[in-house]
């Protein structure tokens, strides 16, 4: 199944076989920022621009409201969500989270790392609670949209928004 966070709001799942539409995740208030599966693919976890953590089951696109309690057992395949209990320190005291525009986690899941708009990348330790210190590289000169692990975490990436530069760090 392939997974499209839209901006009107919804979440289409499509079938990879044919790229037939399975159906629509619908309870988001805005557009969608980001979105994770689940390891055995039964739900999506998503974030929105109203600061939204939803959870749906799949394939049937209902909306789990109990899904942060339910889903505490889950392992998921992607680590993008900037809200829950995992990533709640990643925000500085006085910030709405608007800054923050993108999170990542490490394939073997120690490390949280966040692109924020003041050119920085943060590195946290898992789980991140309010008040942990990140260790920051700068490097950016505005804006980080992106960033992401190689797949045997040797390596992390990040892009810049204004200054168009892909960046690699060497993980130490």
């Amino acid at each position: 199944m392939l997974a499209v966070g839209s901006h009107d709001n919804n979440i289409y799942i499509y079938g990879t076989d044919s790229y037939n539409l399975i159906g629509v995740c619908k309870k988001h208030n805005s557009f969608i920022v980001c979105l994770d599966w689940s390891l055995d693919s039964q739900y999506i976890r998503s974030c929105c621009g109203a600061h939204e953590l939803l959870f749906f089951t799949i394939p049937s696109c209902n909306q789990d409201p109990s899904g942060a309690s339910n889903t505490v057992g889950t392992e998921w395949h992607t680590g993008s969500s900037k809200f829950g209990w995992l990533v709640d320190g990643v925000f500085p005291n006085g910030t709405d989270g608007t800054h923050v525009n993108n999170v990542c986690f490490s394939k073997d899941q120690t490390l949280i790392v966040t692109a924020d708009d003041y050119g920085l990348v943060n590195i946290f330790r898992n789980p991140c609670r309010k008040g942990h210190t990140p260790v920051s590289l700068r490097g950016h000169s505005e804006h980080v949209v992106r960033v992401a692990f190689s797949s045997n975490d040797t390596h992390l990436f990040s892009i810049g928004g204004y200054d168009q530069t892909l960046m690699q760090w060497l993980r130490n």
